[in-house]
């Protein structure tokens, strides 16, 4: 499969409910997108990476960040990610597409590589394939892979909002159209409703911030079985966004989604009063507004 041209898109809008803005937030002195395209291009089977933001003038500091750092970078469909995905992938001429939500800062690249490399050496056994279904590594470890042509199978067919806008639905409420798979953590444990890794909320960004600021500095490369040991030696770290863990997308959609149970999400609890934690400070560095 060495002459298949993968393309790994990674999703990225400002505007956000909960958290406006959140992809520009800094991290060891860059914005998060930054960090998180860092991370992605540390695997070695991602090939093309494109960051894909919207049409929106609210997304022009992503559009500048990309430019910037060098980013290929490709605006669209504000909520259809189903189309915003399969265009990328057609102006690319990929092959097969990688989906990493731009709201995973802390995915390890070896995971990365592992979904790929089970895509790649079984080329004619999977049309999709991730590690979400169901889904066993830390939340915020999401990678999930597709042929072109299954991708373009959903972006004619899938007519369901929550299918366009989720990008990813139509695959596997539909598992006697597609080849499906999944990826499921090597140690048998399934930490998926148990450590929240990802950022829709303030809490879920003083958590990030402070993984990064422990182990940024010393290693840049630093891996999930980092993260798990930096979290035993300091509890209180995963005690910020402790009170969030299982709340997910799936929990707005249980009547629609076959394939996923109200086992797999949890209830958004009440707002708090956000208060930064002590550990919480400034670092250097600035974000484009």
């Amino acid at each position: 499969m060495a002459n298949q041209h993968v393309v790994t898109v990674i999703q990225a809008r400002t505007a956000s409910s909960r958290l406006p803005g959140k992809v520009l937030r800094p991290l060891c002195g860059k914005p998060l997108l930054a960090r998180l395209v860092e991370r992605v291009k540390m695997a070695t089977l991602v090939g093309i990476v494109v960051v894909a933001t919207t049409t929106d003038a609210d997304d022009d500091p992503i559009e500048a960040l990309c430019h910037e750092e060098g980013y290929f970078c490709f605006r669209g469909h504000p909520t259809d990610l189903l189309d915003r995905h399969y265009r990328v992938g057609w102006q690319f001429d990929a092959d097969i597409v990688v989906k990493i939500p731009s709201d995973c800062p802390l995915i390890d690249p070896r995971l990365i590589d592992r979904v790929l490399a089970a895509f790649l050496d079984a080329p004619e056994r999977y049309d999709y394939l991730s590690n979400l279904h169901p889904a066993t590594y830390p939340n915020g470890n999401d990678v999930e892979v597709m042929t072109m042509s299954a991708l373009e199978t959903a972006w004619i067919e899938a007519a369901r909002t929550m299918e366009r806008e989720h990008t990813t639905p139509y695959f596997w409420e539909n598992p006697d159209r597609f080849r499906l798979g999944n990826v499921t953590w090597e140690t048998g444990l399934d930490y998926s409703m148990s450590h929240r890794w990802t950022i829709d909320y303030e809490a879920d960004y003083h958590f990030i911030y402070n993984v990064y600021a422990a182990l940024y500095p010393q290693n840049p490369h630093f891996s999930l079985n980092d993260i798990l040991q930096l979290l035993a030696c300091q509890p209180h770290l995963a005690a910020i966004n402790q009170h969030l863990a299982g709340v997910n997308w799936y929990r707005h959609h249980l009547d629609e989604l076959k394939s996923v149970s109200a086992a797999m999400t949890r209830e958004e609890p009440r707002p708090k009063t956000a208060v930064s934690p002590p550990s919480l400070t400034r670092q250097g560095g600035s974000v484009a507004q």
